[in-house]
């Protein structure tokens, strides 16, 4: 019931998404930490290709450090782009989590025959 490839892809996705979360406030709390390399979190390329493929469950988020280029002290956290994109992520986890209500609510329904 809950091995479906929806809710399979929307569990992936909420774990990809918090762990954006926390890379993103590690991220900041090491914005003057010297020759530290911004990390980044990607999953949706590949989500969205082993969702279409029915496998969503074989996705697991890679951590890269960003090559962005660095300040005079190493370090290339940028917090306009943190800041955006912990904005960004905040409202996909939010949709992720809508869906995923939904999901339950129509569960819900059906089980009490409504």
């Amino acid at each position: 019931m809950f091995d479906d490839v929806s809710s399979v892809t929307l569990k992936v996705a909420l774990d990809g998404l918090s762990q954006r979360q926390k890379l993103i406030a590690d991220n900041i709390a090491n914005i003057e930490t010297p020759g530290y390399l911004a990390k980044k979190v990607k999953f949706e390329d590949a989500l969205r290709s082993a969702a279409e493929s029915g496998d969503p469950g074989s996705v697991t988020p890679t951590v890269a450090r960003s090559l962005e280029p660095t300040r005079e002290n190493g370090n290339n956290v940028n917090l306009d782009e943190e800041t955006l994109s912990n904005v960004d992520t905040n409202l996909r986890y939010q949709l992720a989590v809508n869906a995923m209500d939904g999901k339950y609510k129509l569960m819900r329904e059906v089980i009490k025959g409504q």
